[in-house]
């Protein structure tokens, strides 16, 4: 089968997944969190709170050769994350059904750790995760509340990470009558942590 998107950039348009009434992150915010993953072709990622899969097949798809792990505690998540890693053709993506951090025990070291939804237990998530992380290992988490931002920003500082945030507005246009107007998606913040020099050595 042929994947559905035969192009080598990141943003894959939203309608090309299939998504039912798992909340899904926007191709917009998929390019960004993509380009501070830092990727390459050997990559092995956790996308934890995986959703639809919509990162997890972004990561797949750049990542040719690693291994990508979709964790999703809900039950639609995970058949959507099956449905659309078919579509896309991809066979170095596995799904895991449970919820972070106990569903990330029994997988191997990671390169690269996307956060998307942690179900309040970010803290525990990250604890785990540096056990796991390689030397010079980044982690990127997507957030929608600020009470998540402070939480990601403190326990990655605590951690010795060195940390980055960005803040992502997009508006996309929609028709009105004979007019074109710009509707605003709400504001995703994506924090960035990559484990300092010192700390590897």
């Amino acid at each position: 089968m042929m994947s559905k998107w035969q192009y080598s950039t990141p943003g894959i348009p939203d309608q090309l997944f299939i998504r039912g009434q798992v909340p899904m992150t926007k191709e917009e915010v998929r390019c960004v969190t993509i380009s501070k993953l830092r990727l390459d072709e050997n990559s092995t990622v956790y996308d934890i709170g995986a959703g639809t899969g919509s990162l997890s097949i972004e990561a797949a798809l750049i990542a040719k050769q690693g291994q990508v792990w979709a964790i999703e505690r809900e039950a639609e998540g995970v058949q959507l994350i099956e449905e659309n890693r078919a579509q896309f053709a991809l066979d170095n993506l596995e799904v895991v059904a449970g919820e972070a951090p106990a569903a990330l025990s029994d997988l191997p070291p990671v390169d690269r750790v996307l956060i998307g939804g942690s179900g309040g237990q970010l803290a525990e998530i990250l604890e785990l995760v540096e056990q796991k992380l390689k030397a010079q290992g980044r982690i990127v988490i997507n957030a929608i509340t600020l009470e998540t931002l402070t939480s990601a920003k403190e326990e990655l500082l605590r951690l010795g990470y060195q940390i980055e945030v960005v803040t992502l507005n997009v508006a996309r246009t929609r028709e009105v009558g004979a007019y074109h107007m710009f509707k605003a998606e709400n504001p995703i913040y994506i924090i960035s942590g990559e484990r300092s020099l010192e700390d590897d050595s």
